[in-house]
């Protein structure tokens, strides 16, 4: 995979991800996203029935996305007690948000696959991320046949 198919924040954390040597050090760093992970903004926070829930996962994370003006804006969450998961949802949104619709379209699918984190997690979990990067993009491409916004 070439970093010029990816969002370059999306490629900054790919990078980041090999840069480190040990598993150890790829897990921590996965952590610090987990960390990292925005919080919902007001206008969503009392409207859960507009996530959706990415059932491959193991832990309950809710993704939703907003397309404005072909722009993308990917927002998810996940409980504090799955840092695992909450980190792979951090990476998505942190690496996603903002860019175009074609941007957010053109991620390979197997992205997951390639930040390293293979030895480090089970293969169970990258199959959770791959299923989130599946929803955001099904979500974009929904989005564009008709917008979504919280009712009053």
């Amino acid at each position: 995979m070439t970093a010029s198919r990816i969002p370059p924040e999306l490629a900054a954390i790919q990078e980041d991800f090999l840069a480190l040597e040990s598993t150890n050090d790829r897990l921590q760093f996965l952590l610090e996203l987990a960390n990292e992970l925005p919080e919902l903004p007001e206008r969503y926070q009392d409207h859960p029935e507009l996530f959706e829930r990415v059932v491959e996962c193991q832990s309950p994370v809710f993704i939703f996305v907003e397309v404005t003006d072909d722009i993308v804006h990917v927002f998810a969450t996940a409980p504090r007690e799955a840092p695992t998961t909450r980190g792979f949802a951090s990476i998505l949104v942190q690496g996603l948000s903002g860019h175009t619709v074609d941007d957010v379209l053109a991620v390979p699918g197997d992205f997951p696959q390639e930040i390293g984190l293979t030895q480090a997690v089970s293969m169970l979990r990258i199959r959770g991320m791959t299923a989130m990067l599946a929803r955001i993009k099904y979500q974009v491409r929904a989005r564009l046949d008709q917008p979504v916004t919280p009712g009053p």
